[in-house]
C-alpha cells in the first residue's frame, strides 16, 4: 500500500513501517534539503516538516509544534538527547547548531514522545540522524551557496572512505550570514513596522546614533558558523558493529536582534546586545549488535558526552559598562534499547536511560573604557548545579490481523536536581539551594486500522511528563524590558494527557488527502507570572527597576488544533500538494491564550519533474493573529507586533535545481517574489525580502 512506502526511526527509536505508527510523523529526506537549500536545520524544519519556527534574531530559529516549544519539544541527534538543564521555557535556538547538509534524514514525532524518549518531549520530538559511515565506498561532494537577501556565502565538504570492515566520513561547513535584508513592500497593516532607521556605533569613548541609509536593512544581525562531523564506523563481525561520532559546531558573536532595536526615552536602550560564541562538542559512542537470543534480536548501547557553552553580553547606551554572563553544561548519558520479536505477530521493545548534567555559571562586569572588571549576578546558581535523570520503558505491538495494530507502552522516569546558591551579595535568597526529587510513570496506548489497502485510521492516546530543570527553578534574567525572572524552590512537574486522531485516504495512487487532529490537557503548567521576592513585586536588576516574575505552576490548560494535507501525482511529470495547520490553546487558570500558538499557517505548491531538471511553484501563508489572542508573555513584547498583533501575510516562490552531468548539479530560488515585507509570528526579526539563492553541487 501507498504507506508501506516509509519507513521512520523515531516511534520507536527502530526502524519501522510507517503504516504501524499510530502518531502523526513528517519526515525529511537528504534530497529535500538539497532541493530547498536551507541556510540553517531551523529554516529546513520549517520548510519541510511542518513546522513553525520562530526567530529572535539571524542566528536563531525556534521550533514551534502543536503549541509546545523550547524545553517542552525534544531534539534528538544519532539517538542521542540534546537537550540539558539549561533549555529554557522561552524560544530556544539550539537547533541550529545541527548541520542539515549532513543529515542522512530528519523526522518530526507530533504529540507526546515521553514514553520512547522521556521527559521533554511533551509536544513532539524532532529526531535527526546524519550521513553514515558506508563500508567498502569511496566518495565525496562539496558545494558552495550565495544568497542575496543576507549576503549568505557557504561552503560545504564531505568524504567518505570505507574498507571491509572499518569506515569513515568527514563532513566540514562553513556559513557567513550578512546583514539580513527584509523586504521593501509594506502592507496596510506594517506600514513602517520592522523598519530601522538607525543603528548604533561605538565611536571613542561615545555611542552614537547612526542614520541607516537603507531602513530594510536590518543592520547588525549577520554572524558567521563552522560545522564539523567525524564519523568512524567499525565492523569486527556480522552481528556486531560500533559507530563513534564526533559533532562540532561553533558561531561568531550573535546578535541578538529584537533587543539592539529596543527604545528607551527616545533613545536606542542597548549599545550592545549579543549571544557570544555558541558552542557544542558531543562524542557518542554506538555498540550494535543483531542476533537473536532470549533477550533481544537488535540491542543498541551508547555513551554519549555534550559539552555546550553560551553566554549573553549587554550594555545600556552610553553606559561603559557591560555586562558578560557565561554558562557552561556537561551532559553525559548511556542509553540501552533494544528489541525482541516475541512472535510473527508481537514485538517487544525495551530499554533504559541514564542522564547527568552538570551546570557552571559565571558573571563579569567590565568597563570597557578603563578594562576594569567586576563581579555581577550570574545567570543561574553560583555554586553550580546538577540534574541526574533514571529511566526505563516498555512498549509492546502486537498485530491483530493484517489490518489491525495495536500498540501499548510505559516509561518510568525519575529526576534528581541540586542547585546551590553560594553568594547572596546581589539578591538576598531566602534559600541556600533547591532540591527536587520526583518521578512519573507515563504511558501511551495506540491503534492502526486499515479498512482497505487504500485507506486508514490512526487513534492514540499518550500521557506525558516533564520535571524542572536548572532554567526552570534557578535562573535569574531579564526576560523583557522592565520585568526580572528569579528562582522558585517550590516549582512541580507539568503533566500532559493527549488525544489524537486520523485518517489518510489515497485515491486511485495518485492523490493522497490527510486529516490530523488532537486534544492535549495541561496540568500544573509551568508558565512565567508576576511574582514576589523578599516580599517585594519589583527589584533592580542591572540597574534597572523591574517587576519580578518567576516560573509558576498554573493549573490546567490545554492545546487543541488540526492539520490537513492532500498530495496529488498528476503525471509522470507534473504534482501538486498543499498543507494547513491550526491550533489553539488557553490557560484555563488565568484564562489567556497560550504562549507558543501560531496562526493558522500553510504552504502550497506545483512540482514539475523531468529527466535532468525540476522546478517548483510554492506559496507560503500566516492568518493574522490579534492582540488579544497573544499571551500575556507575547503581549509584554509590543517591539514584536503592529497594534493589532500579527497580521496575514503570504508569498509567493520558484526554485529549482538541473543536472549538468550525472555529478554536477545547479540549484537555484527566487524567495519573496513580491517583495513583501514581514515578520513571522513571535519573531524579533523580519523575514528576507526578495532572496535570489544559487548552489552548485560536485559529487566525486
Amino acid at each position: 500500500s501507498y504507506w508501506t512506502e516509509e519507513i521512520v526511526i523515531s516511534s520507536s527509536r527502530h526502524r519501522q513501517d510507517r503504516a504501524d505508527v499510530a502518531q502523526e510523523i513528517r519526515s525529511v529526506a537528504p534530497q529535500d534539503i538539497e532541493r530547498n537549500n536551507p541556510q540553517t536545520t531551523a529554516d529546513m524544519l520549517g520548510q519541510n516538516a511542518g513546522v513553525f519556527v520562530q526567530k529572535s534574531q539571524l542566528g536563531g530559529g525556534s521550533p514551534m509544534i502543536r503549541g509546545f516549544a523550547a524545553n517542552r519539544v525534544l531534539l534528538v541527534m544519532d539517538g542521542v538527547r540534546m537537550n540539558n538543564a539549561i533549555y529554557r521555557a522561552g524560544n530556544l535556538q539550539n537547533v541550529i547548531a545541527i548541520d542539515a547538509n549532513m543529515l542522512d534524514r530528519g523526522e518530526v514525532l507530533y504529540g507526546p514522545g515521553s514514553v520512547m524518549y522521556g521527559s521533554d518531549a511533551l509536544g513532539g520530538v524532532m529526531v535527526f540522524e546524519s550521513a553514515s559511515a558506508r563500508p567498502l565506498l569511496t566518495e565525496g561532494s562539496a558545494f558552495v551557496r550565495y544568497s542575496t537577501a543576507n549576503s549568505e556565502k557557504t561552503g560545504h565538504l564531505d568524504f567518505n572512505y570505507g574498507k571491509t570492515r572499518w569506515a569513515f566520513r568527514t563532513g566540514l561547513t562553513y556559513s557567513d550570514f550578512g546583514d539580513l535584508r527584509a523586504g521593501t513592500n509594506h502592507p496596510d497593516d506594517y506600514k513602517d513596522f520592522g523598519t530601522r532607521p538607525w543603528y548604533v556605533e561605538r565611536r571613542g569613548n561615545e555611542d552614537i546614533q547612526v542614520m541607516n541609509d537603507n531602513v530594510n536593512v536590518q543592520e547588525g544581525s549577520g554572524y558567521e558558523q563552522f560545522n564539523l562531523l567525524q564519523k568512524i564506523d567499525f565492523l569486527p563481525a556480522a552481528e556486531w558493529s560500533a559507530h563513534y561520532t564526533l559533532q562540532y559546531s561553533t558561531t561568531s558573536n550573535v546578535p541578538r536582534y529584537d533587543r539592539v532595536t529596543q527604545m528607551k526615552n527616545d533613545q536606542p536602550k542597548y549599545g550592545e546586545w549579543y549571544y557570544g560564541p555558541q558552542d557544542w562538542l558531543s562524542n557518542s559512542l554506538r555498540l550494535s549488535n543483531v542476533v537473536t537470543n532470549s533477550l533481544w534480536d537488535e540491542m543498541d548501547v551508547t555513551l554519549s558526552h555534550q559539552y555546550n557553552e553560551e553566554s549573553r553580553h549587554d550594555r545600556k547606551f552610553n553606559d561603559p559598562e557591560i555586562y558578560h554572563r557565561t554558562e557552561g553544561v556537561n551532559l553525559f548519558a548511556i542509553n540501552a534499547d533494544l528489541t525482541r520479536e516475541l512472535d510473527k505477530n508481537r514485538k517487544l521493545t525495551y530499554g533504559a536511560e541514564v542522564t547527568h548534567n552538570i551546570v557552571t555559571s559565571e558573571g563579569e562586569g567590565e568597563n570597557i573604557e578603563t578594562g576594569e572588571t567586576f563581579p555581577v549576578s550570574t545567570r543561574y546558581p553560583d555554586g553550580g548545579s546538577r540534574m541526574t535523570t533514571f529511566s526505563g520503558y516498555v512498549q509492546e505491538q502486537q498485530k491483530f490481523s493484517p489490518r489491525w495494530i495495536v500498540t501499548a507502552g510505559l516509561r518510568y522516569s525519575h529526576h534528581l536536581l541540586n542547585s546551590e546558591f553560594d553568594d547572596k551579595t546581589f539578591y538576598d535568597f531566602p534559600f541556600s539551594s533547591i532540591d527536587i526529587n520526583t518521578g512519573a510513570l507515563t504511558g501511551q496506548l495506540g491503534t492502526v486500522y486499515s479498512l482497505r489497502s487504500d485507506l486508514r485510521f490512526r487513534a492514540n492516546f499518550a500521557s506525558g511528563f516533564r520535571a524542572p530543570n536548572v532554567d526552570d527553578v534557578g535562573k535569574i534574567f531579564d526576560s523583557e524590558p522592565g520585568s526580572v525572572v528569579v528562582p522558585n524552590p517550590e516549582l512541580d512537574p507539568e503533566y500532559s494527557y493527549n488525544i489524537e486522531g486520523g485518517v489518510e485516504k489515497s485515491f486511485m495512487d495518485r492523490v493522497t488527502v490527510s486529516v490530523n487532529g488532537y486534544y492535549s490537557w495541561l496540568i500544573d503548567e509551568m508558565v512565567r507570572r508576576d511574582f514576589t521576592f523578599g516580599g517585594q513585586d519589583s527589584i533592580m536588576y542591572d540597574g534597572t527597576m523591574s517587576q519580578v516574575q518567576a516560573i509558576v505552576n498554573a493549573g490546567k490548560g490545554y492545546l487543541t488544533g488540526f492539520d490537513f494535507s492532500i498530495g496529488a501525482r498528476i503525471d509522470t511529470h507534473w504534482s501538486a500538494s498543499t498543507t494547513l495547520t491550526y491550533t489553539a490553546g488557553r490557560d484555563k487558570e488565568d484564562d489567556v491564550p497560550q504562549r507558543h500558538v501560531p496562526p493558522l499557517y500553510g504552504q502550497g505548491s506545483v512540482k514539475y519533474t523531468a529527466q535532468k531538471w525540476s522546478s517548483e511553484l510554492f506559496a507560503v501563508y500566516n492568518n493574522w493573529k490579534s492582540w488579544s489572542d497573544l499571551s500575556p508573555d507575547e503581549q509584554g513584547k509590543p517591539d514584536l507586533y503592529t497594534a493589532d498583533g500579527t497580521p496575514t501575510w503570504w508569498t509567493l516562490n520558484l526554485r529549482g535545481a538541473y543536472s549538468v552531468t550525472h555529478s554536477t548539479e545547479i540549484t537555484a530560488a527566487l524567495e519573496n517574489i513580491f517583495d513583501l515585507h514581514y515578520r513571522p509570528f513571535s519573531s524579533g526579526i523580519s523575514a528576507p525580502g526578495r532572496n535570489f539563492i544559487v548552489s552548485l553541487r560536485q559529487n566525486f
